[in-house]
Parts: structure tokens; sequence; C-alpha cells
């Protein structure tokens, strides 16, 4: 609050044996102010909202009463995509043959007319997509192949480990194409 003196001297006299009054400069009691901001902070803090972290939605498969079944889909509509080193993608349809003749590669440029081609000569219901990392790739291809899921809208897709064979089988092919 604000306290101002006015004591000492209600009038003017001029004159020799008249002291010159001092004049008290005014003081401001900021504690009610304190107060106030403080109060105004608390407001503040108790009414924002905090900020939601985003993430990717995930879907699950609904609950069947056998386990085995729960996850079967059609093998025509599997298509299997390996991450190589170097931003190379090997990927097969189906199931992989024993002489590897449905084995083919791409890159992350060309995998998504794959991607497309599967998406459109499948119907949704029997469309799943599994992506198998290898040793070699880098975390960013898996991150850009999920995101490539999320561009085309694939709604059934899973992240695996990389079987033996299948690990073996890009390795030759990367070695033969020198990379």
């Amino acid at each position: 609050m604000a306290e101002m003196d006015t004591s000492g001297g209600g009038g003017h006299k001029k004159g020799p044996g008249v002291k010159k009054s001092k004049k008290l400069s005014t003081r401001v009691d900021l504690t009610p102010m304190v107060d106030l901001g403080f109060l105004l902070i608390t407001f503040f803090i108790f009414t924002t909202t905090m900020s939601q972290p985003t993430a990717m939605k995930l879907n699950l498969p609904k609950d069947t009463d056998k386990p085995e079944e729960q996850n079967k889909t059609a093998e025509s509509g599997v298509l299997t995509l390996l991450l190589g080193k170097d931003n190379n993608v090997f990927y097969y349809e189906g199931t992989l043959k024993n002489d590897a003749s449905n084995f083919k590669s791409s890159n992350f440029k060309d995998i998504r007319d794959v991607i497309i081609r599967k998406k459109q000569s499948t119907p949704e219901k029997n469309l799943m997509l599994i992506i198998k990392p290898s040793n070699e790739c880098t975390y960013k291809n898996v991150v850009d192949m999920i995101d490539e899921m999320s561009i085309n809208v694939i709604k059934r897709y899973a992240l695996v480990d990389i079987a033996d064979v299948e690990d073996k089988l890009v390795k030759i092919t990367e070695g033969a194409t020198g990379n």
C-alpha cells in the first residue's frame, strides 16, 4: 500500500527563524502485488492444458477363441519386405520359394510402386505386409518403411525378425550386386 507522510507543518511561513520542512518521498508496499502475481501464475498453470504426446495410432488384432487363427491371412495377400544395408529393399509375395525365384530387389524410391500395385491387386481384408529389417539395416530405413505404410494407408502390417534363410539370401544378393 502507498504511504504518505502528511505530518509536520500545515502553513507556509517565511522568515528568519522558520525551518524548512523535509519532504518525504512516497513508499509503495509491493507485498500485495507479489501475492497477486503468484495467484495469477497459479491460475494459469492450473487452467492450461498440457500438450498431449503425439504417437502413431496402433491397431491391434481382435481377440479370437483360438490364438493360432488370430493372425491368419491368405498367402496371396502377403508381401514380405526385407530391409538390407545401403537402402536396399528386397521383397517377395506369398512364401519364399526354395529356388528363390520370387525374391526381388528394389530401393526405397521404387518400393512404393510395388506396395501400391500389391494393394490394388489384393482385397483389403487379405492384404498383409511384413517388414523384416536385417542387422545391417539402419533405424532410419525402418522408420521410412513404417512411414510408407502410413502414406499408402496400409492398415495391416507387422514388424518381424528376419529369418536366417532370408538374411543369407539378402547378404548373397547384396554381395552379387557389389554393395
